[in-house]
């Protein structure tokens, strides 16, 4: 019998308990987070109609999109001259794919259920998403999202709650260094504008979204060969090198975007987001504007943002934006709407890498019951009932072995308290509890476990 050597695909992980218990206190911060502000659970399939997708994301995120092959013999029906070409073929052989992010299903689900839904609508999300890109340290194929819309209002309130939430969240979880980054596609509709290549904000945005990872010279050499000319160029660059506080980057932009409407309107929303964030904030908010800062994902329309850790070298940590008409292509036009999307694993790399998970993370039980004999051990199992139903995580040792191994046992699991039972236990009533942080030991009625343990 041939044996395989079982292996995962690439971009893909297995998480086993302690992994899971760290990344169960991020999922449950940033959900408590979500409800303090009002927002409402929702869960939608991992596949959606390829239809739905495709079109949202602009022309790189369609490549990246996972396409799930239809059933049966799929090249049955495929015309012989579709067979050499890629884009040809894949409408006839896919119908379906895997969500690549959270919002524009949420788009979809909206628009199928308007009716039902009461506007301004709040919800969150927290589900895995994939994407078809190159694993790298921080980058997965597979990888879970933590979104949080409103839809339904234009109110600014909703760009500067998500800044609180922000905020809010990063604190509970322990991570002091981070940055929000935050800016407005009018703006860069403006600098579009300002370099006369109105309508070319697309591939302005697509370009300058790489400026972190490739530098601004093969910024510069990437709008040349998309047709921006040296002119343009000329007229972009001040945005580059721009450097000050938030207040001298918002005078910069009246002055730079004077001429352009929509610029100036950007610039606007930008000051009173950041006025009512801090108004909602009685902490220090940690805001950057950042006039480069562009998001690739084409549907943005207004405040965009982007969450950076300081002290591991990582990419962003949670991003999201205002999109104007998101449900406008499933035939529910202007439908505003603003969210946020956390992202799990790279927040959990930063967590690890600087040691900030509590040690309560990775204990599962908080008691484990320990027996020297069968007696012992029958003698554990109402005891564990009670503290069960007392709210107690707890167990019992499942067979009868060293004590050492069984102590041992605790030890593995970080479980924080052993009752040992042995005939005189039995006899008396009177409890070893050893608290396997300290080594303390001392005996205890079984009464006052409860208050000892919790």
């Amino acid at each position: 019998m041939h044996i395989e050597k079982p292996s995962l695909p690439k971009g893909t992980r297995d998480f086993g308990p302690s992994i899971m218990a760290k990344r169960k206190f991020i999922l449950s911060t940033i959900e408590s987070v979500y409800r303090t502000f009002g927002f409402l659970p929702l869960e939608t399939p991992a596949m959606e109609n390829l239809s739905v997708l495709t079109g949202k994301y602009g022309d790189e995120g369609d490549q990246l999109i996972f396409k799930i092959l239809n059933s049966g013999d799929f090249l049955q029906k495929v015309a012989p001259e579709n067979m050499q070409n890629s884009k040809s073929i894949i409408p006839e052989i896919s119908e379906k794919a895997l969500r690549y992010d959270l919002t524009v299903p949420f788009a979809r689900y909206v628009v199928m259920n308007r009716h039902e839904l009461h506007f301004p609508f709040k919800r969150y999300q927290i589900q895995p998403v994939w994407r078809a890109d190159k694993p790298q340290k921080g980058r997965y194929r597979e990888f879970y999202q933590c979104d949080a819309d409103v839809i339904g209002t234009e109110s600014l309130l909703c760009e500067a709650e998500i800044i609180a939430m922000i905020n809010e969240a990063f604190e509970k979880l322990g991570i002091k260094g981070f940055i929000i980054k935050i800016n407005n596609r009018k703006i860069l509709s403006g600098i579009a504008e300002v370099a006369d290549c109105k309508g070319r904000e697309a591939d302005l945005c697509v370009a300058i979204d790489k400026l972190d990872k490739i530098g601004k010279e093969k910024v510069i050499e990437e709008l040349k060969t998309k047709g921006f000319s040296e002119e343009s160029l000329t007229r972009i660059d001040p945005i580059f090198g721009f450097q000050g506080t938030n207040q001298q980057k918002i005078s910069f932009l009246h002055q730079y975007l004077n001429n352009s409407v929509i610029g100036i309107a950007g610039v606007k929303e930008l000051e009173k987001i950041v006025s009512i964030a801090q108004s909602l904030y009685i902490n220090d908010l940690k805001i950057e504007i950042d006039i480069t800062l562009a998001r690739g994902l084409s549907y943005y329309t207004g405040a965009i943002f982007e969450v950076k850790a300081t002290e591991v070298t990582i990419g962003s940590i949670a991003g999201g934006g205002r999109y104007d008409n998101l449900t406008g292509v499933f035939g529910l036009p202007d439908m505003s709407g603003v969210g946020i999307s956390f992202g799990v694993d790279r927040i959990f790399d930063v967590m690890e890498a600087l040691n900030l998970f509590p040690l309560s993370t990775v204990q599962t039980s908080r008691v484990l019951l320990c027996h020297f004999d069968e007696e012992a051990f029958n003698f554990c199992l109402p005891l564990i009932t009670k503290l069960r139903s007392k709210g107690i995580n707890s167990e019992v040792y499942p067979e009868i072995s060293k004590m050492k191994k069984q102590l041992a046992y605790a030890n593995s699991k970080n479980i924080p308290y052993v009752i040992i039972i042995g005939e005189n236990e039995i006899k008396t009533g009177q409890l070893s509890l050893k608290n396997m942080i300290s080594g303390e030991q001392q005996q205890v009625r079984i009464d006052e476990l409860t208050q000892l343990i919790n």
